[in-house]
């Protein structure tokens, strides 16, 4: 479904990633694992089309990434949850959900809508508050609910596990694996292992911009 090979990417005059490749299959959830600073928000904002890139090929479903515009990435079915959730503070946390569907006109977002709501039925009970009242865990699920209006192929999660309390962390634990059988791939960025280690089929481990597989253990 999603194949990266041979990625070179720098930010400024730093080179960040350094030919980095990885593999992800239908119905896989494969962790992308590396300290902070070791390239793993890049390597996912380069997938989404926010970083130019240097050299490499990125593939999903047979299209090449690297020649798609950004703003058209979406539209092949990929959604993407920022490390820091860049949620708009004035809008409620459903009108944040929606961004996506004015953005891109989405026919059937009422019945995507639907759909996610009962796979993240906390996200429907305070829909209609604003999105700056929410705690940080909380913001995260309404980051993933927009994520998911326009992913129902593939989700691109940075940090979700990152500064949310450990029992909100389970929550987002059974969300992902709800998603998974519901035939949703997802790539995960942790910076710890132990975050995701239960849920992933496979590892790849990132340091430097170079990235390695490594066994789930």
């Amino acid at each position: 479904m999603l194949e990266v090979r041979g990625l070179n990417v720098d930010i400024g005059a730093i080179p960040i990633l350094r030919d980095a490749g990885l593999d992800l299959n239908n119905g896989e959830i494969v962790g992308l694992i590396g300290r902070n600073g070791a390239g793993k928000t890049t390597l996912l904002r380069s997938l989404m089309g926010l970083l130019p890139v240097n050299s490499g090929q990125m593939s999903f479903d047979g299209e090449e990434l690297t020649k798609l515009p950004a703003q058209k990435r979406a539209h092949l079915g990929i959604g993407y949850m920022p490390e820091d959730r860049k949620l708009v503070p004035s809008l409620t946390s459903e009108e944040n959900i929606m961004t996506p569907v004015w953005s891109m006109n989405i026919s059937d977002w009422e019945s995507r809508l639907s759909w996610i709501y009962k796979i993240m039925p906390e996200a429907e009970q305070f829909r209609d508050r604003p999105s700056n009242s929410l705690s940080g865990g909380q913001q995260k699920l309404v980051a993933l609910a927009r994520a998911l209006m326009v992913g129902h192929k593939i989700l691109l999660l940075d940090e979700p596990s990152e500064g949310i309390a450990p029992a909100l962390a389970q929550r987002m634990g059974a969300i992902l694996r709800d998603l998974k059988s519901e035939g949703v791939s997802i790539l995960v960025a942790e910076s710890n292992a132990h975050h995701v280690v239960d849920l992933i089929d496979r590892m790849f481990v990132i340091e430097r911009g170079a990235i390695a597989t490594q066994d789930v253990t």
